[in-house]
């Protein structure tokens, strides 16, 4: 579960937000957004009224943003392992390799 009591909670030495966790929040945010679009569209198509669709919608928005922008701590259950800098330095850089392709013009 993202919302854990702080002991529970596993420790890490960064506090942003990994990869995974950036993508589980972007899901989190479409599939939120499309659940408060369809009720509030159902909800508002039912009653005839503008107003409580877009009451539901405006809802949905702040709930998603809660959910999804804070840096909970699910969202960092997958940190990277950066090197130090005095150990990158023992490791050889990668080479770059130029690959040419040659295309074949034809003239007629």
């Amino acid at each position: 579960m993202c919302f854990l009591a702080p002991s529970q909670r596993s420790r890490s030495s960064s506090t942003d937000m990994d990869w995974q966790g950036q993508k589980l929040a972007e899901q989190l945010m479409q599939i939120l957004l499309l659940i408060a679009a369809v009720v509030a569209f159902v909800v508002g198509y039912a009653t005839a009224s503008f107003r409580t669709m877009m009451l539901i919608y405006a809802g949905g928005v702040v709930v998603t943003t809660l959910i999804t922008i804070p840096n909970w701590p699910c969202f960092n259950r997958h940190p990277l392992k950066w090197l130090d800098p005095s150990e990158a330095e023992k490791h050889p850089k990668p080479q770059v390799v130029v690959v040419s392709s040659k295309k074949k013009s034809s003239k007629k």
